[in-house]
């Protein structure tokens, strides 16, 4: 790679970027034919995608797959999932069917609420700022009218301005949280602009007041914690539905063996990240396949996670001697309208599979998808163990870096399934059949 400062590469062409970035890569001639190769084949798409993005040099494609089989509150769903981990789809799949067989999953939102902050300084009285709130609110919503009108005859809009005062722990320091409602989209963008538009006219206001040397406006952004915009999901079943899983007898064994699994990512930090990262490799793919914002979901459910003062798990088991029930809470700030929702050449038919879904159903699909992951991998972990699924799919991976024959792939998936998965081991094996030939 160059060594050394790139002035003005941001305004230079594809073509002499990828010159600059491809001069210090010892096999130049296959960075240029593998970044040619992955271009879409339309020009006009490639240009479309190119624009997602900065200093695009070409694509980086991802597997786009489907989980069928999802039941959510008793209608069927086939999802779209994007990702490059071995087995996500193929366990939410699996699990999705066992559920589809048990009942399905139920889904339920139970909050649509987000959150923007506009952060401040306030150098006078505080009983002046205190006193000035009702009126200062009242003129914030009627001067950003011309805003959020479209917003809110689609049912959306500012909810609530309050308040807060943090100067205890920061010296002048305070905020006005807004609360908003944005319909179908997800609503960053809209958020920042009545924020924006806010800080401009709290100014306003203040300089009428002849207080502007009060105020300084720190910044005004939208939070991507969104505790109010809230789904949960649960499966539930009695405990002979685990036969499959134990044989006959053991399905209560199997339960409590799950529950503790789930209880210890309740008290252990260490177990909780990788149980909630479980999670999120159904939640993510769902997301991406849809152009959502996968990066806000996680972060959210992350601080979800920590909302107690200790990370914990996201799902829950209670258990009786009879029945089992899984549930999953989490944060969900989603859009099907806006961003690449629509722009996105794949994401527009990943709604057309999900049957085109509003905001809430589609909440509900991902938690769905986000549940199905954690059961399959919790139950693969109490039983077989969580390498046996990986491993089938990172055989064929070495197998694919390795250009082995469509016949030596056959041979070898067959022997590895009594022997042990290393890529050293797999090298062997296929250097072992060509010798034989």
């Amino acid at each position: 790679m160059p060594s050394r400062f790139i002035p003005g590469f941001s305004k230079l062409s594809k073509e002499e970027k990828l010159r600059i970035i491809s001069s210090e890569l010892e096999d130049k001639k296959h960075f240029y034919q593998d970044i040619e190769s992955l271009n879409h084949s339309d020009p006009e798409m490639q240009s479309r995608l190119e624009k997602f993005s900065e200093n695009t040099l070409g694509n980086f494609p991802l597997p786009y797959g489907i989980a069928p089989n999802f039941l959510i509150n008793n209608k069927f769903y086939t999802v779209p999932m994007v990702t490059e981990e071995s087995s996500v789809v193929a366990a939410a799949s699996a699990a999705a069917k066992f559920w589809s067989e048990n009942g399905g999953f139920h889904a339920e939102i139970k909050g649509t609420i987000k959150i923007g902050q506009l952060h401040f300084c306030w150098f006078g009285e505080k009983s002046y700022l205190l006193e000035s709130m009702d009126k200062l609110k009242s003129f914030l919503l009627k001067n950003t009218l011309h805003i959020t009108k479209s917003m809110k005859e689609r049912g959306g809009g500012v909810t609530g301005i309050e308040l807060l005062d943090f100067t205890d722990r920061l010296d002048k320091y305070y905020q006005l949280r807004v609360s908003f409602l944005t319909s179908e989209s997800m609503g960053a963008n809209f958020i920042n602009s009545v924020l924006e538009e806010m800080a401009l006219l709290m100014k306003e206001y203040f300089s009428g007041e002849g207080k502007q040397e009060s105020l300084e406006i720190i910044m005004s952004i939208l939070s991507n914690y969104t505790p109010d915009c809230l789904v949960e999901c649960h499966v539930e079943a009695g405990l002979k539905a685990f036969e499959p899983f134990t044989g006959t007898g053991k399905e209560k064994e199997f339960a409590r063996r799950f529950k503790m699994a789930v209880d210890i990512a309740g008290i252990d930090t260490y177990r909780a990240v990788t149980h909630n990262k479980g999670i999120f490799n159904g939640i993510d793919a769902v997301a991406l396949a849809t152009a959502n914002d996968f990066r806000a979901v996680e972060a959210a459910g992350h601080a979800y996670a920590a909302r107690s003062g200790s990370y914990s798990s996201l799902s829950s088991v209670d258990l009786t001697d009879r029945a089992f029930r899984m549930k999953l809470e989490l944060p969900l700030a989603i859009g099907t309208v806006g961003g690449l929702t629509r722009l996105h050449p794949i994401a527009k038919w990943s709604y057309e599979i999900l049957n085109k879904p509003n905001v809430e159903e589609l909440m509900m699909i991902i938690a769905s998808a986000g549940l199905a992951s954690n059961f399959a991998a919790v139950r693969s972990l109490v039983t077989s163990g969580i390498q046996k699924g990986h491993m089938k799919m990172h055989l064929v991976n070495i197998l694919s870096s390795l250009n082995a024959s469509a016949s030596d792939q056959k041979k070898a998936i067959e022997h590895f399934k009594e022997h042990r998965v290393t890529y050293h081991e797999v090298k062997e094996y296929l250097a072992s059949l060509k010798n034989s030939q």
